[in-house]
């Protein structure tokens, strides 16, 4: 069974609960005060069947009823009518076909054909007739004159033409009030159950989607109630599986990019080793000087591809979060001069200048200092692979803000494209498209950096200009001074 149709149902027994609930209050409580079981019915055919008299419609009409009874010859005495007549009531005598007194003068036509015949059993005394449209009250006695000619007695009393209207039509409006609120109890139910079935429904639509793997679509919701908060739970289920399906997605284009690059850039190496071992096993290197220099490449590759197996296991434990990072409050300061006097030996042999440009204060900052070292170590080969002018300078500068200290380092090189720069941190990208490990390196120096720059809360950017070197940014909390 639907939800739609519970509710019509529970709205219908409600109802029918309540109104049997209300003629069970009204027979209790009529019964105490009365002590009659049928107290109900006899009151409604009182108090609307036999339509009861008022005290002066009830008095006028005993005295006329007697007189008639009596001396029926009375009836004919104006005077003796007279001395019956009340403000509130009228009265009319009828002698065979013709009105013989009436209260008001001129009437005697117009209530003649409205009035009911002579009936001598005297069964219906009492109905309702209209007569210049107004409502009229009657009661009557039939009899007969001494003559026997027929003779009728009419007491009647004008009433509210709305209160006998509702008088006589008090079964038919019951029924169309019970049929009125049959439908607003319809009407009820169709707004609140569609308030709830609604948003379900769309629920149920969405779930089908979802199941035949569809995501592109919206749950839209207005009301705040506890469906509302259901359908925008559900949107934020939808969004979320969404954005984990497309970055599953994104794991695995990366996995495939990944493993294509591995191959390349392993396959390289190999391919060399193995042609220059064949090489030898031919006969090739048949001098002392071409072996030494087949068995120098071998070794070189064979270093390449281990340095670029390092690099791929320490980025993949990076990126698995698997690394630990030993903090501690390190003097900048000292650090960097000691990392540049480090490197410097290394650049000047390969004709590069480097430049330290320091703070006058000391700065203290929050970090892992071999890791630190890891960083600047490749941004520094980063920036000493693109020199391409006679005149080769690399410059590192420190800058102190509120709660951190920057790290900036500077090439001279050939700089690089607007549209490579946002991708340079990527692992295994190269703006140098021919992946030549000699100028291009592996790809994923500036990716572990990254990684050990936003393991250590720090940001790592960059910006570049072509043909006029590129600057490459770390920043680092400060730390305190213990």
């Amino acid at each position: 069974m639907s939800i739609k149709t519970r509710f019509l149902l529970s709205y219908i027994a409600v109802m029918l609960i309540a109104i049997l609930l209300f003629l069970a209050a009204g027979f209790l409580f009529s019964f105490a005060v009365t002590g009659d079981v049928r107290a109900i019915e006899h009151f409604y055919k009182k108090s609307y069947v036999q339509k009861p008299l008022t005290s002066a419609e009830e008095s006028a009409f005993l005295d006329l009823k007697l007189l008639a009874k009596r001396s029926p010859e009375q009836l004919l005495d104006r005077e003796q009518l007279q001395k019956i007549e009340a403000p509130t009531i009228e009265i009319a005598v009828r002698k065979g076909q013709h009105i013989i007194y009436t209260s008001k003068a001129d009437y005697e036509r117009r209530l003649l054909a409205h009035l009911p015949g002579f009936e001598a059993t005297n069964i219906n005394t009492r109905d309702t007739i209209m007569l210049d449209n107004a409502f009229y009250t009657y009661v009557k006695f039939d009899f007969y004159f001494s003559d026997q000619t027929e003779g009728s007695i009419f007491v009647l009393r004008k009433v509210s033409s709305y209160t006998e209207l509702t008088r006589e039509l008090l079964p038919i409006l019951l029924i169309l009030l019970f049929v009125i609120f049959m439908l607003i109890i319809g009407l009820l139910n169709y707004v609140v159950s569609r308030s709830i079935v609604k948003p379900i429904s769309s629920l149920k639509e969405g779930a089908e989607r979802i199941k035949s793997g569809d995501l592109d679509f919206e749950i839209v919701t207005q009301s705040k109630d506890e469906i509302g908060q259901l359908n925008r739970a559900f949107e934020e289920m939808r969004i979320k599986l969404k954005e984990s399906v497309q970055l599953q997605l994104q794991y695995e284009e990366n996995r495939k990019e990944l493993l294509s690059n591995i191959s390349h850039d392993l396959k390289t190496p190999i391919t060399a080793i193995i042609g220059y071992v064949e090489g030898i096993k031919d006969g090739v290197a048949n001098t002392e000087e071409k072996m030494a220099k087949y068995l120098t490449t071998i070794h070189t590759k064979a270093k390449d591809m281990d340095v670029l197996i390092d690099e791929l296991f320490l980025f993949s434990k990076l990126d698995l979060k698997k690394v630990p990072f030993t903090m501690e409050t390190i003097d900048l300061q000292q650090y960097m001069r000691d990392f540049v006097e480090e490197v410097n030996l290394d650049l000047v042999a390969r004709d590069i200048q480097l430049q330290y440009r320091p703070l006058s204060s000391s700065l203290y900052v929050k970090a892992d200092r071999d890791k630190l070292r890891r960083v600047l170590t490749n941004l520094v080969n980063n920036s000493a692979k693109y020199m391409d002018k006679q005149h080769k300078q690399i410059t590192i500068t420190l800058y102190e803000k509120a709660d951190e200290v920057v790290v900036e380092v500077k090439d001279n090189g050939a700089g690089i494209e607007a549209t490579a720069l946002p991708h340079i941190f990527d692992r295994f990208y190269r703006a140098e498209k021919s992946r030549n490990s000699e100028t291009g390196g592996s790809g994923l120096g500036l990716a572990i950096a990254k990684q050990i720059v936003l393991g250590m809360s720090g940001t790592i950017w960059a910006t570049s200009e072509l043909t006029k070197g590129t600057s490459l940014f770390i920043s680092l909390n400060k730390g305190d001074n213990e």
